[in-house]
């Protein structure tokens, strides 16, 4: 089979969506719903919040849409940044972004346990190994971790095609479980469960309803992103890479009006200030109090098991994407070339892919006492990388105006700009204590720790990127452009 034969039978659009739609929603509607509206003072400006986020978000998809066809290597918006700025803003957008990436790898291990421990409570029987951040690690918890980080390791080791017929799936039944959700929420609708409409419960930063709005910017980056794992497989794809481009903006948008009917749907369901403070999986509580008796258990373990379909394709995704973005990071030599080595028959990141197998397997040691600020530390990584993005689009206008773009984004470079600006502001907000979306102190100190490192990696691999002219670097990185 030649080449371009292999590549038309790779990964579709459709398949493209599920992957992206699937890493962005995964399991935060199931589990986090309730802490949303706590953090905003409500339902109601939660879901506005996310509305925000929609307007926020699209100009930053966009971005990714015409950037996606025009430059179809591995690596995202590395890539865009190192073509449009150079190696140094290209690696500070990539290690941002794997950072964010590698940490929803553990956060997936570490949930996926505990939300299976639900439905199976021998997996806390006896006493726990080992207390950590306030929660307790048992055998059981860390024996499954471990079983489910290899069936998602060896699922993507044959490949994105591979990964991508499991995804199709799980996004289904993801998809499936949240309309239920909102459906069985309407017939127990009572709005007066809405009011009142803004208390600040958690006695955040924020004092009023648009304050609680914008605290979800806080969070959303992280439950938002995953459409990033869209361009990692682009190499794999069938060749439709302009409407691949597409699937980013669509999964983005579905994924912001997803939430949000969720957040009111399942506020008129309860008293929200009652929602707010059932455990977890709170969706799933949620019904199972609303309806009772066998319906409503019949509700909670499908809601259950819809959120570990969840858990999974963002797991999923996000094992698919990490280690070809460490892959294009190696090949542009930002890192040790030992992690672009691939497997000869399926082509896969093989030596990035088993570095990420063992983050994976560290999330059940840790447990959900690391949780929020893994959250708030993975989204700093997004913004940033987001915005890189943004003023790639910008730059790339003016310095490479003839390279072909199968898709232009509307509005041009204003639509890009907005992006840029938005991204900017969210990004200083976030390390701002007084401001709305701040995200916290451990959460700061962990970006900085992580951005530092990655400088001493990148300036110790200056050895092996000076055998190489400029040119003969950027070639590696997009070579597969020619292919």
């Amino acid at each position: 089979m030649s080449k371009q034969q292999e590549k038309k039978a790779g990964v579709g659009a459709f398949d493209f969506f599920c992957i992206g739609f699937g890493a962005i929603v995964g399991v935060g509607w199931a589990v986090s719903i309730n802490n949303w509206m706590a953090n905003c003072g409500g339902p109601l400006p939660a879901a506005v919040g996310y509305i925000l986020a929609l307007v926020m978000m699209i100009p930053v998809a966009l971005c990714y849409c015409e950037l996606v066809p025009m430059l179809p290597v591995a690596g995202g918006g590395m890539a865009f940044a190192y073509k449009a700025f150079g190696e140094k803003v290209g690696f500070i957008s990539g290690w941002a972004a794997f950072g964010a990436f590698v940490t929803i790898i553990p956060w997936e291990a570490i949930y996926i346990v505990d939300t299976l421990s639900i439905l199976i409570p021998a997996l806390k029987a006896g006493s726990p190994l080992y207390t950590l951040a306030g929660y307790d690690i048992y055998i059981g918890n860390i024996v499954l971790g471990l079983a489910f980080s290899l069936v998602i390791f060896a699922i993507n080791w044959k490949g994105a095609t591979s990964s991508a017929v499991v995804q199709r799936v799980l996004c289904v039944v993801l998809i499936a479980g949240g309309i239920l959700a909102m459906i069985c929420a309407i017939f127990k609708c009572d709005f007066s469960n809405l009011l009142p409409v803004y208390e600040n419960v958690k006695e955040t930063s924020h004092n009023s309803f648009m304050g609680g709005a914008v605290a979800i910017l806080a969070s959303a980056p992280f439950f938002l992103a995953g459409f990033e794992t869209i361009p990692q497989a682009i190499e794999e794809s069938n060749g439709d890479t302009k409407s691949i481009g597409k699937t980013v903006v669509l999964s983005v948008g579905l994924a912001c009006v997803f939430y949000a009917l969720l957040l009111f749907t399942l506020g008129t369901a309860m008293p929200w200030q009652e929602f707010y403070s059932l455990p977890t999986p709170a969706a799933a509580n949620l019904l199972d109090i609303a309806y009772g008796g066998g319906v409503g258990k019949t509700l909670y373990t499908i809601i259950l098991v819809c959120a570990t379909c969840g858990l999974l394709t963002t797991w999923n995704g996000f094992m698919m994407a990490s280690p070809r973005l460490m892959m294009a990071l190696a090949r542009a030599n930002m890192i040790p070339k030992w992690f672009a080595k691939q497997h000869p028959k399926y082509g896969t990141p093989s030596n990035s892919m088993i570095c990420c197998l063992i983050l994976s397997i560290a999330g059940p040691f840790l447990g959900l006492g690391l949780i929020d600020p893994l959250t708030s530390f993975s989204a700093a990584g997004f913004v940033c990388s987001w915005m890189l993005t943004s003023y790639c689009v910008i730059k790339l206008r003016k310095s490479e105006p003839n390279m072909n773009r199968p898709y232009k984004i509307p509005g041009g470079v204003a639509t890009a700009w907005f992006a840029a600006i938005v991204m900017t502001v969210v990004f200083i907000l976030l390390f701002i204590p007084a401001s709305p979306c701040y995200m916290g102190p451990m959460a700061c100190i962990l970006f900085v720790i992580w951005m530092v490192l990655g400088f001493i990696l990148y300036f110790a691999s200056a050895g092996q990127r000076n055998q190489l002219t400029p040119e003969e670097r950027s070639a590696s990185l997009f070579a597969k452009m020619n292919d």
